[in-house]
């Protein structure tokens, strides 16, 4: 039980759970960004951590913190391995539909979730799990969920096929 004022441990783990999250979120606009604008990544990264991070407003008004060390190391190695992370892309896609010829919110969206599958010792499961909410927030309407979820699994085993 905490004392008035004080942060329990369980809140300190859903503040660093939403904080990742966030910047996985932020990871895929910066990408999409990069990308639409052709825009390199130390430009775009100091933009996200000068005006967007911590700018945008959850529910209720409260700033999202975002852990901003995952955010660099998702958008760093999203462009250091980007070759390697579209190979991996293309080859959980169908053959007539190639990363090229996907939304670009997606294809940022699974070169993020790649760099974290190729760089990060994050379980496979909780990055399939937090990219489909991604997508979900890009996409409330639609598919792309399982869609995402199909790619990502395919990827997850190709990465890291220990964890499975």
């Amino acid at each position: 039980m905490s004392t008035p004022g004080t942060i329990s441990a369980q809140d300190r783990r859903d503040a660093r759970r939403r904080a990742r999250s966030a910047a996985r979120l932020h990871a895929v606009q910066a990408l999409f960004q990069m990308e639409a604008a052709g825009q390199g990544s130390d430009a775009v990264i100091r933009e996200f951590e000068d005006h967007r991070i911590g700018k945008a407003q959850e529910e209720g008004g409260a700033a999202i913190e975002s852990d901003i060390e995952l955010f660099r190391q998702l958008t760093g190695a999203a462009v250091t391995w980007q070759a390697r992370i579209d190979q991996m892309t293309d080859r959980a896609l169908v053959e007539k539909w190639p990363i090229a010829r996907i939304d670009p919110t997606l294809r940022a969206l699974f070169r993020a979730a790649g760099a974290e599958l190729v760089e990060n010792e994050t379980p496979p499961k909780v990055v399939i799990t937090e990219f489909v909410e991604v997508a979900r927030a890009f996409f409330p309407e639609g598919r792309e969920g399982g869609f995402v979820n199909a790619v990502l699994d395919h990827m997850a085993r190709e990465a890291r096929p220990e964890a499975f």
